[in-house]
């Protein structure tokens, strides 16, 4: 239904300077003399102006010109000076009109090209995972909260390792190059990590030191005060388990074949990455059966935290309940989730959503 109201909104719009011609014309031609209708003929050009094309916008400029000039041949009634000066008041801002419209079309190539290069960027940092990742059917997803934006703090990886497949999903505090950058040095290390660590907390470990080394490497309290909450998995080969370290990360859902959601909550809580000083302990992995046809869901907090209009947070143990089945593709299962948070939301998320789904077939 909003979509709807959405795209007849548009229409409406782009369908609005043939409009203020057409209301001005019947103005013009059914008010005495000495009313006119050139307001609405000036206007034309100008709403044209952001939503035409350069030549859509010229050739709005000129039907107002010609329309007007018709009406007042076949009227007449005004003095020589005031037609005049209505004529040239159209022409003068048809002529502005398209020199706005030029303005428009160089800042949208602009945008449009730094548009491409965040999204390059982000398929540097972020590639999308393979489609079977040992044995492993794996999709993920990233959802920008701002339409048009495609890069920021959340991340994700998927691993290949001799330990089994590990994935990492996370959430860098702060926004910017400097989150890009955080995301940049997680998943760099935690590539090099899940290859030689044995353990997935040496992993952890391993991700700690890196943050840290750039930490000191970095100025400005973004860097002194950032951390970045993060949860690993590991799927080791022929075991069906999956095995868990939460750093201060949203647990992870997992959804079994005949639709029920269960939350891997963490036994021991610990704090995110970056935030040693304030505490030290070892990090714990934990295990959870990962049985044949369930589907193992890690997201960051941009989907538990979308609100709806009345404030409510998403519950995805409440969206995802009964819909979590065998037929159920990860691509699919994501897909329908980033919708249904899109329409819990009505499209204001606050924060992005990172989304990476493994099934086990």
């Amino acid at each position: 239904m909003e979509e709807r109201r959405i795209s007849y909104a548009r229409r409406f719009v782009r369908l609005l300077p043939a409009l203020l011609i057409g209301v001005g014309s019947v103005y013009d031609y059914v008010t005495p003399t000495g009313f006119t209708g050139a307001p609405f003929f000036t206007a034309a050009p100008l709403v044209a102006a952001p939503l035409y094309s350069q030549r859509g916008t010229i050739l709005t400029g000129v039907t107002a010109v010609l329309v007007l000039l018709t009406l007042r041949i076949l009227r007449g009634g005004l003095p020589r000076a005031e037609l005049i000066t209505e004529l040239v008041t159209v022409v003068v801002v048809s002529v502005l009109a398209v020199l706005i419209n030029l303005l428009v079309r160089r800042s949208d190539e602009r945008l449009a090209s730094a548009r491409e290069i965040a999204e390059a960027a982000q398929r540097a940092v972020l590639p999308e995972p393979a489609e079977r990742i040992g044995g492993f059917q794996i999709a993920a997803r990233y959802e920008a909260a701002q339409e048009g934006a495609s890069i920021g703090g959340d991340l994700y990886a998927v691993q290949d390792s001799p330990h089994g497949v590990r994935v990492v999903v996370g959430d860098v505090r702060g926004k910017g190059m400097g989150a890009v950058g955080a995301v940049a040095v997680v998943i760099g290390a935690f590539r090099e990590a899940a290859e030689q660590e044995a353990t997935l907390e040496a992993v952890a470990q391993r991700l700690e030191r890196a943050l840290a080394r750039e930490r000191a490497r970095s100025e400005g309290v973004e860097s002194a005060e950032g951390f970045t909450t993060v949860v690993l998995a590991e799927l080791p080969y022929g075991d069906s388990v999956v095995r868990l370290v939460n750093r201060g990360h949203p647990p992870p859902l997992l959804l079994y074949a005949d639709g029920t959601v269960r939350a891997l909550h963490a036994v021991e809580p610990a704090l995110p990455l970056g935030m040693g000083e304030l505490g030290a302990w070892p990090d714990r992995a934990q295990d959870a059966d990962f049985p044949s046809e369930a589907t193992l869901l890690l997201y960051t907090d941009g989907m538990s935290e979308a609100r709806d209009e009345e404030g409510v947070f998403y519950d995805p143990e409440v969206g995802l309940a009964g819909r979590a089945n065998a037929r159920h593709e990860p691509a699919e299962l994501i897909g329908v989730l980033a919708a249904d948070v899109r329409r819990h939301s009505r499209g204001g998320m606050a924060d992005d959503m990172a989304l990476i789904a493994v099934r086990r077939p």
